[in-house]
């Protein structure tokens, strides 16, 4: 007979949560502080249109390749291994880039801060799938997204605070202050009980489970199954290589998987993190003015994101989506009609800007920006769901480098309309894609979207072989 599990305690479910999507504040933190940090680090340090590229998107190379190793790592070691280990790179990289005192060292240390914001980005968002209970994924999974935005915020807060004076190394070392938090608070949370169900230890995963559910010990035992279940399916797999999760059976998902991050990154959402201040000084803004404009981009980014964690699991990811593609559309397109017409007259363009970019930022945040992080972890079986994740990922911070490095060089060159018109088009695609066949996944188990998403490739494969004539 199995004994009574106790309730869970709600203080120390809240504590796994929040250690585990700590690291949505430090990949916030550390990419959103470069957009107020770079207007003083010019002043220190020479640097070019391109190597101003280059400080912002040495991060995202770093986290090209922290993604790309982390999601096999996970795999092997174990979730909250992985997440510990971000937060020891984030301290060592906020470190480097405090004591920078030439383009290149700083371009380094914010290769080395990337490293860490790749390691979080895969696996807190595997981390927390895997622990939630299915009818709450959506929202639990997005607080990932929710924190990424508190840590964007932080971030153009302190810039604004220390615009002043100008410290940007104070701006950018205060982001060490979440990464000993986060390695101090994850080293105390439970591993993902589906990932010690796959190393053997069914023991601990029902305990985690325990802790984690609480309430009747049959429906623990019986999420414990469905988990066992997968596995045993997985194991009679062979072991997954690259050449596998490219195959025509799982091929569906990962071009899910990698339609979703094209299209985030080609809407724009990442020129306007990174470059606001920026891009708002070229229209008029003086440097004070353009940063606490951008204090407020952020407050919307964390406003917006609150929605969104109800509406995942009420409304849909695909509903969002299309909400978001339309809500984002539209300003794109008013800034690039304006900005090509050429219109200088400052009553009319400032407010115009302003308020085009805080409806852009409104929809991204409601849609876009939480949707991915939870769907990606959604899409992809248990068996390889760390080294898909982490491969949609590589091309994540791939996309976001290219749209970043060639912004300001582009911004010099062509001008904001052009930009703005193309990133319009790209949010078109955008709901295209969605329509076109995205998964739903809302209260769906990780199990009932793997065989989902299994069949949906296998009818792919046989329509493949059938094509080939018989020899």
């Amino acid at each position: 007979m199995t004994a009574p599990a106790a309730p869970p305690s709600r203080a120390r479910n809240a504590l796994i949560w929040i250690f585990g999507a700590l690291g949505g504040i430090l990949w916030g933190y550390d990419t959103g502080v470069i957009s107020g940090a770079m207007l003083f680090i010019k002043n220190d340090i020479e640097l070019t249109s391109l190597q101003q590229g280059m400080v912002v998107s040495g991060l995202l190379v770093g986290a090209m390749f922290g993604a790309g190793f982390s999601g096999r790592l996970a795999d092997r070691f174990g979730r909250r291994r992985l997440i510990l280990a971000s937060g020891i790179v984030f301290t060592v990289g906020t470190a480097a880039a405090v004591l920078a005192t030439a383009a290149w060292t700083l371009i380094l240390a914010r290769f080395v801060l990337g490293l860490g914001v790749g390691i979080a980005s895969a696996v807190v968002p595997l981390y927390l799938t895997e622990l939630a209970p299915k009818e709450a994924r959506g929202a639990l999974t997005s607080l990932m997204q929710l924190l990424v935005t508190v840590g964007i915020f932080v971030a153009y807060l302190t810039d604004y605070a220390l615009s002043d004076s100008g410290s940007w190394r104070w701006m950018l070392g205060l982001g060490a202050v979440p990464a000993v938090l986060l390695g101090l608070g994850i080293y105390f949370q439970p591993e993902s009980p589906r990932w010690l169900v796959k190393r053997g230890q069914v023991d601990r995963a029902r305990a985690v489970l325990a802790r984690m559910r609480g309430g009747d010990p049959q429906v623990i035992d019986a999420e414990l199954d469905e988990i066992r279940e997968a596995d045993r399916a997985d194991a009679e797999q062979h072991a997954m290589g690259v050449r596998d999760i490219v195959g025509p059976v799982l091929r569906p998902a990962l071009l899910l998987g990698l339609g979703l991050v094209f299209f985030q990154n080609f809407m724009g959402i990442n020129t306007i993190i990174y470059y606001a201040p920026t891009l708002l000084t070229t229209l008029g803004f003086g440097t004070g003015g353009a940063i606490l404009a951008n204090v407020g981009i952020g407050a919307v980014n964390v406003l917006m994101t609150l929605p969104a964690l109800k509406l995942l699991d009420k409304v849909g990811r695909r509903s969002l989506l299309y909400v978001g593609s339309v809500g984002m559309f539209v300003p794109m397109l008013v800034l690039g009609a304006v900005n090509s017409a050429g219109v200088t007259d400052a009553a009319v363009l400032l407010p115009l800007t302003l308020v085009s970019i805080l409806v852009y930022i409104a929809s991204f945040a409601v849609s876009w920006g939480p949707v991915q992080w939870v769907m990606l972890p959604e899409l992809f079986p248990l068996r390889m769901r760390g080294a898909a994740v982490g491969l949609c990922l590589v091309f994540n911070w791939l996309f976001n480098m290219a749209v970043s490095l060639v912004f300001p060089v582009l911004l010099d060159s062509l001008g904001s309309g052009p930009i703005f018109l193309f990133f319009a088009v790209m949010a078109v695609f955008g709901f295209w894609f969605v329509h076109s066949g995205l998964l739903e996944t809302k209260g769906r188990s990780l199990e009932e979207i793997e065989a989902r998403v299994l069949a949906r490739g296998g009818t792919v494969a046989k329509a493949g072989a059938a094509e080939v004539p018989a020899s």
